[in-house]
């Protein structure tokens, strides 16, 4: 065993010194490390249940969750009124469109240049303080990159050089450079202000613009995601299960949103309004009306009424391919969700159980009654058209493709496990064993296991019938009673639509949500992912914090935080609030509340913003350097690792490559 670990080690020894050839470089690699593991640590921000709202976590990560804002206030606090720091702040958010709203108001730009560019550089030096040059590098635009790094570093006690920046700026704005040169700061401001983005699940549905969060994302490389139902449901849909995309539709449908399904991904909606408008076009489709929201502004009569048929065609289809699908899969222990084969077309009534209800629509002009589950040869035509469209989506594909690379189920970080929704417990607050093709997992390994079989669906060399599995169970990870995305008996749509009776529309919830505001519960299940540190927690989203009805997001004696605000539009008046950022700094864990999101022209014409209040949930008593972080672990291996190297340099057990 010793021989077999000395062969490792001067394996690892030869691989690092074709890196580090002579005792000098390994020398000055260490001096490198260790001078990082004692800068501050980097500034992490938590978000989750974004929900398609592009708008407001695009100002999100402009104003870095207000921290932008608490700089500002810290450099200019004796120097400039509030008003002026609100323009500076708006300036660095959005540096453009707010130039051109300054050159509308302002007289003299060389000397509105002149006080804003030294203001910027401030801002930036501060933010910038707490990496190494290098990672600031990396972070400047090719085109400012040395005018930055001059000036960054200057000195206020450097006399000698006061003129030599001061030239600086000048020259930038007598040559034209002023606006540009604003933007590019601004942007790096932006950029070093966040160090790492957490998105706990959920990008897709109810919002307007999840393409665009997307498209941003995929341009954004400091951040990872721990997937949402939601994002499982897009999942399934690009993978062409049936039953994803007729809930995908469904769902954009009910919220007036058409714009993530045509003109971010191309899926072509017409064969379904030719359905409706054909199959419902004596329907007044009540129960289906748009939900009242931002997303369908500005929306006509006759538009609203093909959209109340659409919304009812596919959700007729949607629980026809549901009942096939819970067919096709018996273990998945489902049939109860069949339920069209239980309506009673005379009595315009449907039993469950032993009782009978009285349905709220009794038309069903697709459904035969003797085959209830089979579709029709249109809704066929339209589902094989549906699936088509969702399958040769590049864009969607692209933005899946990205979604796997930066995600995965769960995440552990700095002591902090995270997660969208639940790790599925029994009524004991001990680890639920659930079933997986053929076999039984808990906690970590069931998360794993999931992970992997949502990856098997995209990729060309998994088996047929193991691909095939992966991609049904996208809609089982949406709403079976054992996913740990979903984790409730039932998903209601069918009752919610047809039955007034509320007592029908309960979806009890797993013994996780009952059992995680105990502290020992969420030892346990940190315990289980192996998560140590003397501050440790369990982060969550998926279900909405009702702050306007005094819940509170801080839960099991601090260990368990759960950070859905409520982005999305539609939750607002639930939630009380827009959102949280939990932001986790050198100085501890502070939960940032956010308040509705109005308008880019607003923050740019009157310099407001969105964040609301903030609340300290953890300080640590001394500042935390890179060193106390998982990061920092990663880097004192390598130095051990150097330091053997050095070793071997010395002792001739190896000779430097001079």
């Amino acid at each position: 065993m010793d021989q077999r670990n000395n062969a490792s080690d001067r394996r690892v020894m030869e691989l690092l010194s074709q890196s580090f050839p002579t005792v000098s470089a390994a020398s000055t690699e260490i001096i490198n490390l260790e001078a990082i593991l004692n800068l501050p640590k980097g500034t992490e921000h938590f978000v989750a249940d974004l929900h398609g709202e592009y708008q407001a976590f695009r100002h999100i990560l402009r104003n870095a969750s207000g921290n932008i804002r608490r700089k500002v206030r810290e450099i200019f606090a004796h120097e400039l009124s509030d008003g002026d720091m609100r323009e500076l702040c708006s300036l660095i958010y959005y540096p453009e469109r707010k130039l051109e709203f300054i050159k509308e108001q302002v007289d003299d730009m060389t000397e509105f240049y002149n006080h804003t560019l030294h203001r910027l550089v401030r801002v930036c030096r501060s933010v910038s303080s707490k990496y190494t040059r290098s990672k600031v590098r990396k972070a400047l635009p090719k085109a400012f990159a040395y005018i930055i790094e001059e000036l960054l570093h200057e000195q206020h006690s450097d006399y000698d050089k006061q003129a030599y920046f001061s030239r600086i700026i000048e020259t930038v704005i007598s040559t034209g450079q002023a606006d540009s040169f604003i933007t590019a700061i601004s942007n790096v401001i932006q950029r070093l202000s966040i160090d790492q983005l957490h998105i706990l699940g959920d990008i897709f549905d109810r919002g307007p613009e999840a393409h665009r969060i997307m498209d941003m994302l995929c341009e954004y490389d400091r951040f990872d995601i721990q997937w949402g139902n939601h994002d499982a449901l897009w999942f399934g849909a690009a993978a062409g299960n049936d039953c994803c995309i007729a809930n995908v539709l469904r769902l954009s449908l009910r919220y007036g949103n058409m714009a993530t399904l045509e003109d971010g991904y191309g899926i072509n909606l017409v064969p379904l309004a030719t359905l409706a408008m054909e199959a419902y076009a004596d329907d007044p489709c009540e129960r289906f009306q748009v939900l009242a929201c931002d997303n369908d502004k500005g929306t006509d009569e006759k538009t609203r009424m093909l959209l109340a048929r659409m919304h009812k065609a596919i959700s007729v289809i949607q629980f026809k391919l549901e009942g096939q699908l819970i067919d096709k899969r018996p273990e998945w222990g489902m049939a109860d969700r069949k339920l069209l084969h239980r309506i009673d077309r005379a009595k315009g009534t449907i039993r469950l159980g032993e009782a009978e209800y009285p349905l709220l629509d009794t038309s069903f002009p697709t459904v035969d009654p003797a085959d209830p589950y089979r579709l029709s040869p249109e809704e066929e035509n339209l589902v094989s058209r549906l699936r088509h469209s969702f399958l040769v989506s590049d864009k969607l594909r692209r933005h899946v493709g990205c979604l796997f690379s930066h995600g995965c189920m769960y995440t552990i970080v700095n002591s902090n496990l995270l997660f969208h929704a639940s790790v599925p417990l029994n009524p004991d607050g001990t680890l639920r064993e659930v079933e997986l093709g053929g076999a039984l997992y808990s906690g970590r390994e069931l998360l794993h296991h999931i992970g992997m079989t949502m990856r098997s669906a995209f990729n060309d060399d998994t088996p047929a019938a193991e691909k095939d599995f992966a991609t049904d169970y996208f809609w089982y990870l949406w709403c079976g009673p054992e996913s740990p995305l979903f984790d409730k008996s039932r998903m209601a749509t069918f009752e919610r639509y047809f039955i007034a009776d509320k007592e029908t529309h309960v979806e009890e919830k797993g013994a996780y949500y009952t059992l995680r505001d105990d502290e020992a519960v969420c030892d346990r299940v940190l315990d289980a992912f192996g998560v140590t540190g003397e501050h440790r927690h369990i982060i969550n989203g998926h279900v909405p914090v009702r702050v306007g009805k005094g819940e509170n997001p801080v839960r099991a004696n601090g260990k368990l935080l759960v950070i859905d605000g409520g982005f999305a539009k539609a939750y607002h008046r639930t939630t009380g609030i827009a959102g949280f950022t939990l932001v986790y700094h050198s100085r501890g864990l502070q939960l940032v509340e956010h308040e509705p999101f109005t308008s880019a022209e607003e923050a740019i014409s009157k310099g407001t913003d969105i964040v609301g209040t903030t609340q300290i949930v953890e300080l640590s008593n001394h500042r935390q350097r890179v060193r106390d972080t998982d990061k920092g672990a990663e880097l004192q291996g390598q130095i051990d690792e150097l330091i053997q190297l050095l070793y071997a340099y010395r002792h001739g057990l190896l000779k430097e490559r001079l």
